[in-house]
């Protein structure tokens, strides 16, 4: 649905296939400017929600609207409160004897409806010229005049407050903050990265400055329903605190592409079928106000370049930091691999040589596991007196078994890490003491031998060395030989 077939005429036989061209501006749910592209209609008998807010309602009208309701709510009320008292000049007959000294009006010089409404007008702002005036004869008069105070508080301050809250809105102050027009994904501390830049043109600060992501694209769950606008959380710092910002110069957010991440299958060929919104959104509260503002940007995916970084916009000038806003929005190529994260992951754990010798030690523990059972079988085909005179049945298969448990310890010890084999190998070990009991194991048989000599013998031996008695040349000999 992206793309449009551009065709070629039937002379073109020579020229390349027909390419697919963009075929125009892609739909956003997030604009540049902050703005969403969301129209809510058939609210029905929900209209009456936004009558119960009216003030809300008010300030979120456009500045054409709430000059005019501003102006016609004035211009009403006034001309709703002359009436009122030129019904009451009517009524008493003020207006007929208003030129007559020896009469007392309600509203002294009020003769007709202009000279009402120049009376209210008066009496409303407070200016007081002095010729026209309210007189203690006139008790209608008196409680109009009330009535009229209150009404005019309440209108001015409904009116007033909301011009005031309308002027101050924080929406002009997310005018100078600034998004880069791209997103880029590269590499960055050996992490491939997704990565976006804000800056602030105003030297007053954002206080608690903090930035957010969300990726919005349509998924089908494995239920079969489908999510037109499913939102995604991209993580930009939140568990190291990274997302909260010190906006004083322009900052580039990154996001880690990594198991976790939703991008963990895109690569560069896929980036091509792929369609999503990455909408960024960025609050604080203005400094000069106390106002909290929100700035908001999105980034469709032919708006991320792949392989690119930022140029530096930050030089150091004598005694201050200076930032170039040409180079704010300005990328370059670096060199990134095409492949996604998992599939560089994949590739690493084919090209690791750690495979083979798990399958080798799992072959050679079979192969020696199955020797140890030929053996036993053999040990209990052997005649009964030659398993008589080993002096227990048992004997092969349990040295057979003690020299399998040294062998695969010794194997174990190899497939330990360094350290782990330096303090294995530290002095009073279970190996060393072993070591040191073979030549005690050794020298216990000659001694018995030695002993099982007749007299005449163990006497030549001297026990159990035989080199004293040798005639001299003999030893000589020996002596040379050895030395």
């Amino acid at each position: 649905d992206e793309y449009q077939v551009v065709s070629t005429s039937a002379s073109g036989a020579g020229l390349p296939p027909p390419r697919a061209a963009p075929r125009g501006k892609r739909q956003r749910f997030v604009d540049k400017n902050g703005r969403c592209n969301v129209q809510h209609g058939n609210l029905g008998g929900e209209t009456s929600r936004y009558l119960s807010d009216l003030f809300t309602t008010l300030v979120d009208l456009k500045w054409r609207w709430n000059l005019f309701i501003f102006i016609l709510t004035y211009t009403v009320a006034w001309l709703f409160m002359a009436s009122m008292w030129w019904v009451i000049a009517y009524m008493r007959g003020d207006l007929n004897k208003a030129h007559d000294d020896s009469y007392t009006p309600c509203v002294a010089n009020v003769y007709n409806f202009p000279s009402a409404f120049l009376f209210f007008i008066e009496t409303e702002a407070t200016i007081g010229y002095g010729y026209r005036y309210i007189t203690d004869k006139c008790p209608e008069g008196i409680i109009l005049f009330l009535f009229q105070s209150i009404l005019g508080s309440i209108v001015d301050a409904f009116l007033i407050g909301c011009m005031f809250i309308k002027m101050s809105q924080p929406k002009k102050r997310a005018e100078t903050l600034m998004f880069s027009e791209h997103a880029a994904i590269s590499m960055r501390d050996g992490k491939l990265t997704l990565m976006f830049r804000v800056g602030n043109l105003r030297n007053s600060h954002m206080v608690s400055a903090q930035i957010r992501c969300k990726l919005l694209k349509s998924r089908q769950t494995p239920e079969g329903e489908f999510l037109p606008l499913d939102q995604l959380e991209l993580d930009v710092g939140f568990s190291t605190g990274a997302d909260q910002l010190f906006l004083v110069s322009p900052l580039t957010i990154c996001h880690v592409i990594d198991a976790k991440s939703p991008f963990y299958d895109l690569s560069q060929r896929s980036m091509q079928t792929e369609q999503f919104e990455i909408v960024v959104i960025l609050e604080g509260i203005v400094e000069t106000t106390g106002m909290t503002c929100q700035a908001r940007t999105s980034y469709t995916e032919d708006e991320v370049l792949w392989g690119h970084r930022f140029f530096p916009v930050i030089s150091l000038e004598e005694g201050f930091f200076k930032v170039d806003y040409s180079q704010f929005h300005a990328t370059f190529e670096v060199p990134t691999p095409p492949y996604s994260v998992k599939e560089q992951e994949e590739m690493l754990l084919m090209s690791s040589p750690l495979i083979a010798p798990a399958v080798s030690d799992s072959k050679e523990r079979n192969s020696s596991v199955e020797c140890l059972d030929g053996l036993d079988d053999v040990g209990t085909k052997l005649p009964s007196k030659l398993q008589k005179i080993t002096g227990r049945e048992d004997f092969p298969k349990k040295l057979l078994r003690m020299s399998s448990t040294t062998s695969e310890k010794a194997y174990s010890m190899g497939d330990l890490p360094m350290k782990l084999q330096r303090i294995s190998s530290v002095p009073g070990n279970s190996e060393e003491k072993l070591v040191s009991k073979t030549p005690k194991m050794l020298s216990d048989p000659m001694s018995q031998s030695v002993a099982e000599l007749p007299p005449k013998l163990q006497k030549l031996s001297g026990g159990g060395r035989l080199e004293g008695h040798l005639p001299p040349k003999l030893r000589k000999m020996n002596s040379d030989r050895f030395t």
